[in-house]
């Protein structure tokens, strides 16, 4: 399963002096697939492994030093092999969990900038020592939608896609992907059973769901792992009001995270500020500030710490915990309604176009999502359903500060201009990247 991330590790790769690469990401979003399977099998003669997650011993290789010439000469003592500085990655897996290895690659980046050093994690966010200025940093997420259309392996769909070609065709067959990716998502594992072609079709929902069940137990044993017990709960409890929140708006737009009723006798931001950055700093929530002024660039310059609204990081995950079946996500009136087409454009931006994001919000007009374009314009982006439509609200955002351009997204296949609005089909929230 390719990822649009290789292309970035390939660049790292050609660099002649290069510091480590570190791979930030939530568990079980394929890092340490795409450096040991995809990557390093493809780019290097070996790639040298320390799972520090499965073998706390290798903290061993770093116990006379953090100088990189012993740490080589003890990786090699360790597994009995040579270390090829020039055709060889070294790869330390979840190196949150061996601080030695997170400040050796400090030393990597120092004084062997000639050599291939590459670390993951799934806690990066919470490591109070990191090595700033001295790693490449990158993230990997979920799937994406493009990568989703890779996946499913419409060669000629996806040319049309990267196009975006204007076919009634073509958008038959990627609004049925759309739909499918409501109900699987991006995790890697989710993704590859669904495109498994030796199950039929039951066989695949009923994967689906066991993976989506066993990821979210995975994920609530990581609280306590690493938050514990008492925090765990208050975390646990933030992860799984986000989805219930986020349903009580079916019919119109996400409103703010509602602090109140999530933890027994916690009513304010204070009170969770906590659990909620933990979670966003694990890359399993992620904020949209809302800007109640006219926005102006640059964005963070208007938001309020405590007013955010608050997406889950994976729209399967969300739709696994609503229990929505699939059924229910192909029926036309239900697929992409409401929560479920803002939480899909979130993680979009996030994973294609950076985050935190943005929104609008004045008296009862709200605007979804604001896009700072490369030449600081600020594009209002209003995400439809086809049981609600936001027009008043973006007329009024138009009428009030007058932008050069507006994007809706929406099923319509389409496009089309109308006046200051473009309407682009809803699975083409990455391309405002391009804007």
């Amino acid at each position: 399963m390719d990822r649009l991330l290789y292309n970035d590790l390939l660049s790292w790769k050609r660099e002649p002096r290069r510091k480590p690469v570190l791979i930030d990401g939530a568990r079980q979003t394929g890092k340490t697939h795409l450096i040991e399977q995809i990557f390093g099998a493809r780019q290097f003669r070996k790639v040298h492994k320390l799972d520090f997650n499965f073998a706390p011993g290798l903290a061993s290789v770093f116990a006379d030093g953090l100088a990189p010439r012993t740490i080589v000469d003890n990786i090699e003592v360790r597994f009995n092999e040579p270390v090829d500085l020039a055709r060889d990655l070294i790869f330390f897996d979840e190196v949150g969990d061996c601080q030695s290895a997170l400040d050796s690659l400090k030393y990597f980046a120092e004084q062997m900038p000639n050599a291939f050093v590459c670390a993951t994690g799934s806690n990066i966010g919470l490591l109070t020592s990191f090595p700033v200025g001295k790693v490449s940093r990158l993230e990997l997420f979920p799937l994406c939608f493009e990568e989703f259309v890779m996946a499913s392996g419409q060669t000629r769909l996806l040319e049309m896609f990267r196009t975006r070609a204007r076919s009634s065709t073509a958008h038959e067959r990627l609004w049925s992907l759309f739909l499918d990716y409501t109900f699987v998502g991006g995790m890697p594992e989710a993704v590859a059973a669904w495109f498994d072609p030796r199950h039929g079709m039951a066989q695949r929902i009923s994967q689906v769901e066991t993976i989506h069940s066993d990821l979210v137990t995975g994920f609530e044993r990581d609280f306590g792992k690493y938050a514990g017990p008492a925090h765990a709960q208050h975390i646990d409890a933030v992860f799984h009001n986000i989805p219930r929140q986020l349903e009580t708006t079916l019919d119109g737009s996400v409103k703010r995270f509602r602090f109140q009723g999530v933890v027994a006798r916690k009513r304010g931001y204070q009170d969770l500020r906590g659990p909620i950055d933990w979670l966003e700093k694990c890359r399993l929530a992620w904020k949209c500030y809302p800007i109640v002024s006219e926005p102006t660039p640059p964005l963070p310059h208007l938001t309020k710490e405590s007013r955010f609204r608050l997406f889950l990081f994976d729209i399967g995950i969300l739709r696994y915990l609503l229990r929505l079946p699939y059924a229910l996500q192909r029926e036309p009136k239900y697929g992409y309604k409401g929560f479920i087409a803002e939480n899909f454009v979130q993680t979009e931006l996030c994973a294609r176009v950076g985050h935190p994001t943005y929104g609008w919000a004045e008296g009862r007009a709200e605007i979804e999502f604001l896009h700072q374009a490369r030449n600081g314009e600020i594009v209002p982006v209003e995400v439809k359903s086809r049981r609600r439509s936001r027009a008043k609200s973006l007329s009024s955002y138009i009428s009030r500060y007058a932008p050069e351009r507006a994007i809706t997204l929406t099923a319509d296949p389409r496009g089309g201009r109308d006046g200051v609005v473009t309407n682009w089909p809803l699975y083409e929230a990455q391309y405002l990247r391009d804007l």
